[in-house]
């Protein structure tokens, strides 16, 4: 296994992590950041400033300015940047806009290339997947996919709602996982691309969640009698489930190295507080209560990184990785919830409070553990492998 990257990648995650650190830190108390994410008016001002220090979307192709990173070079780049949970919004590298750029890189055709990912690529929009719908329609099962699209004529009429859509309010395109009704494909997934300003489409609500760093929050969303030409499905009818993985893999990757930089921060404040903090006559660091906590943080990051490196690792050899990335994300999405809490439980009532982004951190990677596949449903695909007689 070789996990090193070009030279001039670690010198860009070094200027990543110096642009979050010195720029983007100090924007964590700008009333923009709201409980439903960071306005738009917050995401454009960042995005400037990291054009302005050139290290604005690196992760996208050379053809739209990008350095298309390969995902080990990720790996030091999107950590660095989520050293503050504003850091992926700053560079253009937050979900779901990172997933949905590289869904339309993969399968997107040349106009569809021009219309959606070029500017999305570019920071002129932002997008959403629409996928989750709400019980009895698909959620951790995707097979109980709801919404549905019939043909009539040379249009496409789609019907349905989905919910808890990451982004949708403000979002400037759509991308709808519905069911097809009728003609060969009939009960087939596929993939459609929608703008978010027809008025077929309504976002009912906005959610209030757990979590707050994502831009445009997340909403439900319905179609009632959405119609999209022909000329609107994404790669070929009847094959969304397959795109959906082309997606979900290594999505559910970056959102491992994301909140990676999010919990060596967390760790970073932690420690700093035991050095100076002092109760029973010595520094709280010189407590076996809390050096041992440090040390489970230090022995979680470090398997969280050797499992990211990996995965992304096999990804650049062109593996699926399948069972890698789910195991990624359930190591990862617990052993950072788990950094999380134990920073949060050394720095006492101060964790509790919005003086350190701790407690901000503590209550969104909450819900890692389940966007993206929570972790029973990958622990059931993985252990189901197993039971078949697969080695993994």
């Amino acid at each position: 296994m070789n996990f090193s990257v070009p030279a001039q990648v670690l010198e860009l995650a070094s200027r990543v992590k110096e642009f979050v650190r010195d720029i983007v830190v100090p924007y964590e108390k700008d009333e923009r950041w709201t409980s439903h994410g960071p306005t738009d008016d917050l995401r454009r001002e960042l995005n400037d400033l990291a054009r302005k220090a050139g290290v604005f979307a690196p992760h996208v192709s050379k053809e739209y300015g990008g350095q298309d990173l390969s995902h080990l070079g990720q790996v030091a780049v999107f950590s660095a940047a989520g050293y503050s949970m504003l850091g992926p919004v700053a560079l253009h590298c937050a979900a779901p806009d990172e997933g949905n750029m590289h869904l339309l890189d993969v399968v997107a055709r040349p106009d569809q290339r021009e219309r959606y990912l070029k500017p999305l690529a570019s920071g002129a929009g932002r997008s959403c997947f629409c996928m989750t719908e709400p019980s009895p329609g698909a959620g951790s099962d995707p097979s109980q996919l709801l919404t549905t699209a019939r043909l009539d004529g040379n249009t496409w009429v789609i019907d349905g709602e989905k919910w808890l859509i990451t982004g949708a309010e403000g979002a400037a395109f759509a991308i709808i996982m519905a069911k097809v009704v009728g003609g060969e494909a009939d009960g087939r997934a596929t993939m459609f691309l929608a703008d978010m300003s027809d008025d077929a489409i309504k976002i009912e609500r906005t959610l209030d969640t757990i979590d707050s760093s994502f831009t445009g929050g997340h909403a439900v969303v319905r179609f009632d009698q959405l119609r999209v030409p022909s000329d609107a499905i994404l790669g070929e009818i009847g094959e969304g489930y397959k795109y959906a993985q082309i997606r979900l893999a290594p999505a559910r990757l970056t959102h491992c190295m994301r909140w990676l930089g999010s919990a060596i921060r967390a760790q970073e404040i932690a420690t700093e507080f035991a050095r100076r903090r002092t109760a029973f006559g010595k520094v709280l660091g010189e407590h076996e209560g809390v050096s041992f906590m440090l040390a489970d943080n230090a022995m979680d990051i470090h398997t969280s990184q050797l499992t990211i490196w990996h995965t992304a690792w096999l990804l650049d050899k062109g593996e699926k990785a399948s069972a890698e990335s789910s195991m990624a994300k359930v190591i990862c999405s617990e052993a950072i919830a788990r950094v999380a809490d134990r920073s949060l439980q050394i720095l006492g009532g101060l964790g509790t409070t919005r003086d350190t982004i701790i407690e901000r951190f503590y209550r969104d990677v909450r819900a890692f553990r389940i966007y993206d596949g929570p972790s029973e449903v990958h622990r059931w695909a993985i252990g189901r492998r197993l039971v078949r007689g697969h080695t993994k």
